[in-house]
């Protein structure tokens, strides 16, 4: 496990993201921090919001509803923000976005938010995917590449033994094509899985091309998380048609930019050729 204590990343960090594709870092949150984000969730669970909604959209998108009232029982909410100042301002947290911009440049944009519970059950066998979509699926990049996308989830439940939830990946899957057949169809215990331990508080840092995915959960406890993604200015956020307009009064100037605002109505070109400024503001001079 390696601790995130630099702005950047170090050369171990550096060769973990080449090789098996991710990184754990130890106390990205505070105790006191787990607790308030733990008790949100709670709160965000009594408010309608955007849930899986399986019977009547097709996979990978999100009605408007309100999911199971059972603190403990499973949970996938979108677009955080919202809620709570706090969501807010986990988008550029120091130390974490500052690993994210060495990953990635400056050059990016925040395109999603989403918390996970996943209640302990007999029921639940877990699943393995990459992140993305259909398209995405099929798009790596090499390890001398800024990668598309990259999302940092933050643990704010225990996963110190298996089968509670974990994590659980592929080391090296970033790179290569999966085996993706109805006869061989990629799980949490297929061979080569690694699930990954870690404590409240920790956080991993993956891209969309790994292949990855929530084990079992056999602990007797819901295993609680919080997931954000960046994606290249590029491409197309996953929570917003637009600019978050409704949030640019709650925002740092870097916070309203990686939501969308480049300073002016749309003009063509505006996501391939980003402001001036960009450089500036997403490292901080302009934040």
């Amino acid at each position: 496990m390696l601790a995130n204590t630099t702005r950047t990343l170090t050369e171990a960090q550096r060769e973990q993201w080449a090789v098996d594709g991710y990184l754990q870092l130890e106390g990205a949150l505070s105790p006191a921090e787990v607790d308030f984000f733990s008790d949100q969730l709670d709160r965000v669970r009594t408010q309608p919001g955007y849930e899986p909604a399986a019977t009547e959209l097709q996979r990978g998108h999100y009605a408007w509803k309100l999911p199971d009232q059972n603190k403990d029982a499973f949970m996938d909410r979108r677009d955080l923000l919202p809620y709570h100042q706090a969501f807010i301002d986990l988008i550029d947290r120091p130390r974490v976005f500052d690993l994210i911009l060495d990953l990635m440049g400056p050059y990016i944009q925040f395109s999603m938010s989403q918390a996970i519970i996943r209640a302990s059950t007999d029921m639940f066998p877990g699943y393995i995917h990459t992140d993305g979509g259909e398209a995405q699926k099929a798009i790596r990049v090499t390890e001398t590449s800024r990668p598309l996308a990259v999302k940092v989830m933050y643990l704010l439940t225990d996963v110190t033994t298996p089968d509670s939830g974990n994590f659980t990946i592929f080391p090296g899957s970033h790179l290569r094509p999966f085996p993706d057949r109805a006869e061989r169809i990629p799980g949490p215990k297929s061979p080569g899985t690694v699930p990954l331990l870690g404590k409240a508080g920790d956080a991993y840092v993956f891209p969309h091309a790994i292949w990855h995915g929530p084990s079992p959960n056999h602990s007797g406890k819901a295993r609680k998380t919080i997931l954000y993604n960046y994606c290249q200015m590029f491409m197309k956020p996953y929570d917003f048609g637009g600019p978050v307009k409704a949030l640019f009064d709650r925002c740092t100037p870097r916070q309203r930019r990686l939501l969308g605002d480049l300073g002016h109505d749309f003009r063509p070109g505006d996501f391939f050729y980003a402001p001036q400024d960009q450089e500036a503001l997403m490292t901080g001079a302009g934040a």
